[in-house]
């Protein structure tokens, strides 16, 4: 197991916060068991953000005709819908919520190349929420398999995540399993998928990205 780079900064200085906070607690706080329990929050708090950032070592769970899921958590949507941001039609929507005890890093679904890419700004909804999927600040992503059809991947900011980061670029070419970005503490991944894709996961369903397919074209 690693750590992201994008956690080096929030590490560091969560590390200087609760130390400072420690060292005030030791000089001002004369009540032993509040001391302590003190103590031990800092500690689970950093210990929280640590892991926030970390990254498994996995084996891809390859296939030319699945599609992977992006991110670690549970599926909360499995809808027909209409995309109206790059298709202008009818799609099956899967979204997968992302708590903030999930690995948050995000990895492409299958091999292809990034056709479109797009940031917007927007609100911090409850990642859960319907409306969070037009209304909060994301990231959208095509990319494009061998096949011809593609899919549309948004990565969505919640109540706690205030920063997107994608390194996915039009043009650049998609590897199965390979990482294209991370949400920063709590968030939602959807996925816009062709209407006659094979869906493979149900409502509650607990996922793991680069190893749970969620469909096949």
């Amino acid at each position: 197991m690693r750590f992201h780079i994008e956690g080096r900064k929030v590490i560091l200085a969560s590390f200087v916060l609760m130390a400072v906070l420690s060292f005030v607690v030791s000089r001002f706080i004369n009540v032993q068991g509040l001391r302590y329990f003190l103590y031990i929050g800092f500690f689970v708090e950093f210990v929280w953000t640590v892991s926030f950032f970390r990254i498994p070592n996995r084996q891809v769970n390859r296939g030319g005709n699945s599609i992977l899921s992006s991110a670690d958590g549970e599926i909360v949507v499995i809808e027909e819908t209409f995309e109206k941001e790059f298709y202008n039609e009818k799609r099956i929507q899967v979204s997968v919520f992302m708590s903030p005890f999930n690995v948050h890093v995000n990895w492409y679904p299958f091999d292809g190349e990034v056709v479109y890419a797009k940031y917007h700004p927007g609100r911090f909804l409850f990642a859960k929420n319907p409306k969070s999927s037009e209304l909060n600040e994301r990231n959208s992503l095509v990319i494009k398999h061998g096949n011809g059809k593609s899919i549309l991947i948004r990565q969505i900011a919640g109540v706690m995540a205030r920063r997107i980061v994608s390194y996915a670029n039009v043009g650049n070419k998609a590897v199965q399993g390979d990482e294209f970005g991370i949400i920063r503490f709590g968030s939602r991944v959807d996925f816009f998928l062709p209407t006659d894709a094979k869906i493979k996961v149900h409502i509650g369903d607990k996922v793991k990205a680069q190893q749970s397919i969620i469909a096949e074209f």
